[in-house]
């Protein structure tokens, strides 16, 4: 029988295998999904439904640079413990390798890139799922070219950052990557605030300042200096370098002749909601799955 997209999704989901592996096994399986599931476990492609259901929010941050070119990726385990481990560290470094030389846009082409071993990029996440226990995913991932000068850094394997610059030098991209690691800006200039952001802040400001019982033309000065003042907090160039709060990144950056076209940050586990551990109630669905 003819093997749908739909019978595929719903068995990835339900095993965490890749998507080839799933169809393979619903062909051999003549369509049934429960039977192929056996398939893949007998295989080791598959684990529990549980393993592929669980949060993966620890993991590593990390970034391939070739000479002006550089990627950034995350790549995500349940616990720190399976973050340090060789093999895991190993296929973090083979991801954002492969996304660095591969003209790739998107997660779901990047996973069936072979990598130097020859297997898929999803055939060697679903392997390493299999040997650690925890659930493995690849999150996200970009890449950047710079002009002149590129920056990268990364504190520990939980924050990374790269920043593309025209002009300056090598040492003022590292530091200026230092800074966007450290301080995490929203953006390079005010151009870039997004306007619902900025007309949030104002409404806010505006409202406090209000509640003062000042003078019309003293709240608005109090609004002005506020949002200036918000604004400079959330902007690179705006922001105090932090190797030299006396300085700020923008006056730095021009006293070098130096412009940063572009930077990029990721903090390990960002926007992803940990789930609460209940161990009990672990068990009895291991109990009730058996």
């Amino acid at each position: 029988m003819s093997v749908s997209a739909s019978m595929v999704k719903e068995l990835r989901e339900r095993t965490g295998a890749g998507m080839m592996e799933c169809k393979k096994a619903l062909v051999a399986a003549d369509g049934n999904t429960e039977e192929a599931i056996e398939l893949l476990r007998k295989s080791g492609q598959a684990n529990a439904d549980m393993k592929s259901s669980r949060v993966a929010a620890d993991g590593r941050i990390v970034i391939a640079v070739d000479g002006n070119k550089a990627a950034i990726a995350e790549i995500n385990s349940e616990t720190d413990f399976v973050a340090r481990d060789e093999n895991f560290v190993e296929f973090a470094e083979a991801i954002v390798g492969a996304a660095l030389t591969n003209s790739v846009e998107d997660i779901d082409t990047l996973s069936m890139t072979t990598l130097a071993d020859e297997r898929t990029i999803e055939t060697a996440r679903t392997e390493l799922v299999a040997k650690v226990g925890e659930n493995i995913s690849v999150r996200r991932f970009e890449r950047v070219e710079a002009v002149d000068y590129l920056g990268n850094y990364t504190h520990g394997a939980r924050i990374g950052a790269l920043v593309a610059m025209s002009g300056g030098n090598a040492e003022l991209a590292r530091d200026v990557a230092m800074h966007v690691a450290a301080s995490n800006p929203l953006c390079v200039d005010e151009d870039g605030v997004p306007a619902d952001i900025l007309e949030r802040e104002r409404r806010i400001i505006a409202e406090q300042a209000a509640e003062s019982g000042k003078p019309p033309e003293i709240v608005e000065k109090m609004v002005t200096g506020r949002v200036a003042k918000f604004l400079r907090e959330i902007t690179l160039l705006g922001q105090p370098f932090v190797k030299d709060p006396d300085v700020s990144v923008g006056k730095l950056l021009k006293s070098a002749n130096a412009t940063v076209n572009v930077f990029i940050r990721y903090e390990l586990g960002e926007g992803i909601e940990k789930k609460q551990e209940n161990f009990a109630e672990e068990v009895l669905n291991q109990i009730n799955r058996a």
